[in-house]
C-alpha cells in the first residue's frame, strides 16, 4: 500500500462564534433608569416638588412664620383688582422687554456680521465681546453700572445729563443697557448661523445685481431666521425674569417713583420683605403662565417668517 492510497483527512469546518446573548428588554430599561436616576431625582426634589408646594401656597395666606391658611383665590383677586403697584410692575417689565430684547439682538447681529467679515483677530474679538456674558447678572457688575449712571458718574461727566438712576424717565433705560451690554451669548449663536449660510447664495445674488443691503434682506435674514427665532425666544424669557440689574440700580427699592420696579423685584418684595409668601407664589405662577403664553405666541407667529432650508427643498 503506497502513500498515495492513504485517504486525506477530511477538512474541518471552522466553528462559528456563539451569537452574543441579547439582554432582555426589562434588563436594558433597568440599566437606563439607573443612569437616569440622578437627573430624575433632582428634577423631582429640586423642581417638581417646589413647584407643587408653590402652587399650594398661592392659594394660602402664608407669612413664613405661621402655618399657611387656605384663602382660595383671594391672592389672585387682590393681585388683579386691588394692587396698583402690581400693575405698575407689569407695565415696567413689559417696557423693559420691549426695549432690551430688540436692542440686544440688533447689537449682537451687527457685531456678528462684523466678525464674520474679519480676516485677522477674529478669535480675539469674539472672546472680548463674549466676556461680559460670562460675568452674568452679578451684583458687582450691576453696582458698577449704577456708579457709571449715577450723579457724578461717567455718563454724567461725559453728557452732563445728570444721574440716570435718579430720573424716572431714564432709570429703566440704564437697566436695559446693562442687559444690552451683555450681548455675547446671542452674538456667538448669530456668528455660528452666519457661517452656515452658503457663499453661493451671495454670489448668485451679486450676479443678479443685488447690493449689500439687498443681500442682507434677501439672503442673510431668511437663512438666519431660525437662529434669530431661537435667540428671540431665549432672550425674551430671560428678560421677563430680570431681577439683579434692577435691584442693584434702584438699591432694592424699585425707584425712583417705581420706574425700575420690575415684576420679579415686586415678587421679592411681597415674599421676602413683606412676608406675604402666598401672594408672591401667586405672582410667580402668573409670571410662569405669561411666559408660556408669550412663548406659544412666538412659536405660532414664527410660521410666517422663519424659513428652514429643508422647506425649500420640498
Amino acid at each position: 500500500m503506497t502513500t498515495t492510497d492513504i485517504p486525506a483527512p477530511a477538512a474541518r469546518t471552522p466553528r462559528s462564534a456563539p451569537a452574543p446573548r441579547k439582554r432582555p428588554k426589562r434588563e436594558r430599561e433597568g440599566a437606563a433608569w439607573v443612569f437616569l436616576s440622578p437627573w430624575v431625582l433632582g428634577a423631582i426634589v429640586l423642581t417638581l416638588l417646589p413647584m407643587a408646594v408653590s402652587l399650594y401656597l398661592s392659594f394660602t395666606d402664608y407669612d413664613l412664620f405661621n402655618p399657611p391658611r387656605w384663602v382660595g383665590l383671594r391672592n389672585y383677586t387682590q393681585m388683579f383688582t386691588e394692587d396698583p403697584r402690581y400693575w405698575r410692575s407689569v407695565v415696567t417689565t413689559l417696557t423693559y422687554v420691549v426695549i432690551a430684547v430688540p436692542l440686544q439682538l440688533a447689537l449682537a447681529l451687527v457685531v456678528a456680521l462684523a466678525l464674520k467679515g474679519m480676516k485677522r483677530g477674529k478669535a480675539f474679538y469674539r472672546s472680548a465681546f463674549y466676556a461680559p456674558s460670562l460675568l452674568g447678572a452679578s451684583m458687582s457688575i450691576a453696582l458698577v453700572w449704577r456708579a457709571i449712571f449715577n450723579d457724578g458718574g461717567t455718563v454724567d461727566n461725559l453728557l452732563g445729563t445728570g444721574g440716570w438712576v435718579n430720573k424716572p424717565g431714564w432709570a429703566l433705560l440704564s437697566v436695559a443697557l446693562l442687559t444690552v451690554w451683555q450681548f455675547g451669548a446671542p452674538m456667538v449663536i448669530f456668528l455660528a448661523g452666519l457661517q452656515q449660510i452658503p457663499a453661493e447664495l451671495y454670489e448668485a445674488a451679486a450676479v443678479d445685481g443685488a447690493g449689500k443691503w439687498r443681500q442682507f434682506l434677501s439672503v442673510t435674514v431668511p437663512m438666519l431666521s431660525p437662529v434669530l427665532f431661537f435667540n428671540l425666544v431665549l432672550q425674551t424669557i430671560q428678560a421677563f425674569q430680570v431681577f439683579t440689574p434692577a435691584f442693584a440700580v434702584s438699591a432694592g427699592k424699585g425707584g425712583p417713583a417705581d420706574s425700575t420696579l420690575v415684576y420679579t423685584m415686586y415678587l421679592y418684595d411681597r415674599g421676602f420683605v413683606a412676608s406675604h409668601m402666598g401672594y408672591a407664589s401667586a405672582m410667580a405662577w402668573v409670571l410662569l403662565l405669561v411666559i408660556g403664553v408669550v412663548t406659544a405666541v412666538l412659536f405660532r407667529t414664527s410660521r410666517s417668517w422663519v424659513f428652514y432650508a429643508s422647506e425649500g427643498d420640498r
